[in-house]
């Protein structure tokens, strides 16, 4: 058995913007088995700026386990990853694919038969008003029931779109997402989730930075809208700091990317306690490659939730790998005979 790692910059076909920021670029990494003639590929999809991973570490980490890839256990290996989660969940994607023995193929299912489809929402990137708009309708062109939209750079020009969308449809033909990524005041925030209210909308994710705990809790405590918590989760490698978080703050929803919270294991310990605690959750990706995004997709398809959930990212990309994955209206599937 042997390791390798390669890092690739994934290029935007066009910026994509963020109360965080534009992005134009994002890097990932590839870590490689070889096992005599046969090659496995997991993604290590770090972000800069988001992932808990240490940045200055993380190429030595990736080396380290290239090295000793042959020497220590399956398990070993990953759970010396907790505090660097996006190798964690390329080896979890690597082993996994040892076990089928078929490179690319993770979890057989109806979905990697090509017999079923995971429903997910169709996502709106910031920009001007025009561009914007010009997303929406195409997605309700494309017959998405459930429209997730990025705010928080510009309120009221956001508000107007959400009203003008809610005018031409109701809350029962539309699905509407809010993902603020923790942009607004604690102060304007209430105001913003009365408004919201108004029009019905499904809920917000991470409407305030992450780690203001008590802040949190008691917007969860009142708000007039479910609250979905997003940069919340991560860092958090611990089952102890897991459960105390969600028992502190009550969420409604908490929303799960496997490359920022440690993988499939890390993901499944949070869906556990969210459980135990009537908290609801669905998959996200986080940028991925179409090699993350399929090793995620063929996961989320054996979860079941019957929720949309939010796994559309492959396009985004001009210098994405080939892949399986095709979007057909507001689901995607796998078609084995690409």
């Amino acid at each position: 058995m042997k390791a390798s790692f390669l890092p690739y910059s994934l290029l935007f076909k066009q910026p994509a913007g963020t109360s965080r920021g534009i992005l134009k670029t994002k890097l990932t990494y590839f870590i490689k088995i070889n096992i005599e003639e046969n090659e496995f590929i997991g993604e290590c999809s770090f972000f800069k700026g988001l992932s808990a991973d240490p940045e200055s570490e993380y190429e030595k980490k990736l080396q380290w386990i290239c090295t000793n890839i042959e020497k220590e256990e399956k398990e070993t290996l990953i759970e010396s990853c907790r505090k660097f989660p996006s190798i964690q969940f390329g080896l979890e994607q690597v082993f996994q694919q040892i076990k089928t023995k078929k490179q690319g193929l993770f979890f057989e299912s109806d979905f990697t038969k090509g017999q079923k489809g995971i429903l997910i929402n169709g996502l709106i990137w910031m920009g001007s008003l025009d561009f914007m708009r010009k997303q929406i309708q195409k997605k309700i062109a494309e017959k998405y029931k459930c429209i997730k939209l990025k705010i928080g750079i510009n309120w009221e020009e956001e508000f107007k779109i959400l009203k003008n969308i809610r005018k031409e449809f109701s809350s029962s033909d539309l699905e509407l997402r809010v993902d603020a990524n923790g942009g607004f005041s604690f102060d304007e925030v209430k105001k913003v989730l009365n408004q919201l209210a108004e029009l019905e909308i499904h809920s917000i994710e991470q409407p305030i930075s992450a780690g203001q705990v008590d802040r949190m809790a008691e917007l969860c405590t009142n708000s007039p809208i479910p609250i979905a918590l997003d940069e919340e989760l991560i860092g958090k490698f611990y089952k102890n700091e897991k459960e105390a978080l969600l028992k502190k703050i009550k969420p409604q929803y908490i929303i799960l990317k496997p490359s920022l919270v440690g993988g499939w294991s890390g993901s499944k310990e949070w869906i556990k306690l969210a459980e135990k605690q009537n908290i609801g959750w669905w998959i996200t990706s986080a940028l991925e490659s179409n090699i993350g995004l399929n090793a995620l997709a063929q996961w989320t398809a054996i979860l079941n939730n019957k929720m949309p959930q939010g796994l559309g990212t492959g396009l985004l990309y001009s210098n994405n790998l080939p892949s399986k994955l095709e979007i057909r209206g507001d689901k995607l599937f796998y078609n084995p005979e690409k």
